[in-house]
């Protein structure tokens, strides 16, 4: 498709939109308690990725800049440092998922696979953005690791694969405007 004036505007108030929804779900959601699960050192809202994960389809200049923006509003609306280098990681799964996605068209089995991949990476990079943070004393004498990966990076591909299930419903309508 020729890119036009048009399109670049559309596409790009897009984003804008997609960047907004990122900042205000994490905000917003915790007043519902069904949509946030919080098991300390973790916390996960329902969606909060769907954004990104939206912005993957559309483009990887999409999927940076509301990894980036998402990243920033977290940090702005003074979320806990750990929450905001979780929310940076993002760009590890967000990047070259959707460099992927711009490569291929995936439905089916194959976009499965490929939600549990990116989930992977997802989770890997939670955990290692947050391991400074939580090693030592918020867990028993040299379990640090093992808790982080389980609650952080488990927690993490499993949200991610839900999450990733949520855009996928929410993108199908849109496909014609992204």
């Amino acid at each position: 498709m020729k890119k036009t004036a048009k399109s670049t505007i559309l596409q790009l108030t897009i984003i804008g939109l997609l960047i907004a929804v990122g900042v205000i779900i994490p905000i917003a959601m915790p007043m519902f308690p069904p949509f946030r699960i919080v098991i300390p050192p973790a916390s996960y809202t329902l969606g909060v990725h769907i954004p990104i994960f939206i912005a993957m389809f559309i483009s990887p200049k999409a999927a940076v800049a509301v990894t980036i923006g998402t990243t920033v509003g977290f940090f702005l609306a003074g979320f806990p440092i750990p929450i905001v280098l979780r929310a940076a990681s993002h760009i590890f799964f967000s990047l070259p998922g959707a460099i992927y996605l711009s490569k291929t068209n995936l439905t089916g089995i194959p976009l499965r696979i490929f939600s549990l991949v990116v989930a992977l990476v997802h989770g890997l990079t939670e955990a290692l953005a947050v391991t400074f943070f939580f090693m030592g004393t918020a867990f028993p004498e040299g379990q640090g690791l093992l808790w982080i990966l389980g609650f952080i990076g488990l927690g993490s591909v499993l949200h991610s694969l839900l999450d990733f299930e949520l855009s996928n419903i929410i993108r199908r309508p849109l496909r014609r405007w992204i």
